[in-house]
């Protein structure tokens, strides 16, 4: 296993931040390495994002220093989604079969965890989202039709788009953890614009099913200095409370979006006027 701490930064600093520096803070260039699990610390409400892809064997999480703890979900919960070929996820015993795109809400006390592929010529590719817990939830599995979905976005505007809500007040028990996909149509590029802020909660995202040749432009920072972040495929971004969070692609793509913070609204959000962005 391997795990990254990352710190916060203020506001005011990243103001002054040129490129190599934004792309230090706040993206994560690396998620997914063969027959490993790859795992970013962020100070900024403790959220852990990684990822694990077993090829040849399973791959077991442990708690490194980081986390504290005697196991790694012993004051944690935490969200899968798979990218890649079907797979098993394994707690304290009970086994889980993800497809690509299926969802596994794993709550607090969970003692063993071990993922693996079925195929290891296609294997699975587990992308991880861990915010801290106060109370121990059910292990729920969640395929893309057990979630919520929302039709956003038009034509005209670039932004057509479907949200699968996994990890949701009205799909699955967590204590701060929200976890979800959007799926953009075909020749639409734009997300999440108007932009917006949501002081109360911070977010990450892991941006796939993009053509390793394509970009997405990530735009980030206050709504008065924003800044943008040049991200490939697989490739996570981590987004403060006080930052925007809106993107655009060379074509279109899909993200996973997952949150940790005071409340669990999806619709808890302040939103931008484009006009107002600098």
């Amino acid at each position: 296993m391997k795990i990254e701490v990352r710190q916060v930064s203020h506001p005011d600093a990243v103001r002054a931040y040129g490129t190599d520096d934004l792309r230090r803070h706040f993206l994560i260039e690396s998620i997914f390495e063969t027959d490993e699990i790859v795992l970013t610390y962020s100070h900024i409400d403790r959220l852990v994002i990684g990822g694990a892809l077993p090829a040849s064997k399973p791959l077991t999480l442990t708690a490194p220093t980081p986390i504290g703890q005697e196991f790694f979900l012993a004051q944690r919960e935490m969200g899968v989604i798979n990218i890649g070929g079907a797979g098993r996820v394994t707690l304290d015993g009970a086994i889980h079969t993800l497809d690509p795109r299926d969802c596994l809400y794993i709550g607090k006390g969970v003692a063993e965890v071990v993922f693996e592929s079925i195929d290891p010529a296609n294997p699975a590719k587990f992308y991880l989202l861990s915010t801290p817990a106060h109370a121990a939830h059910p292990s729920t599995l969640i395929k893309p039709e057990r979630a919520k979905h929302i039709r956003l976005g038009d034509q005209l505007t670039s932004n057509k788009r479907t949200i699968f809500q996994y990890i949701h007040p009205e799909v699955c028990d967590s204590c701060q953890l929200v976890m979800g996909l959007t799926q953009l149509d075909p020749g639409n590029m734009w997300n999440t614009m108007p932009s917006h802020t949501h002081d109360r909660r911070s977010e990450a995202y892991l941006y796939f099913d993009l053509a390793n040749d394509q970009r997405v432009f990530h735009m980030m920072g206050d709504p008065s200095e924003t800044r943008h972040l040049v991200v490939a495929n697989e490739q996570a971004i981590i987004s403060p409370g006080w930052s925007i969070h809106s993107g655009v692609g060379t074509s279109n793509y899909a993200f996973i979006w997952a949150m940790g913070g005071d409340n669990k609204s999806f619709t808890d959000m302040d939103h931008i006027p484009i006009s107002a962005l600098r």
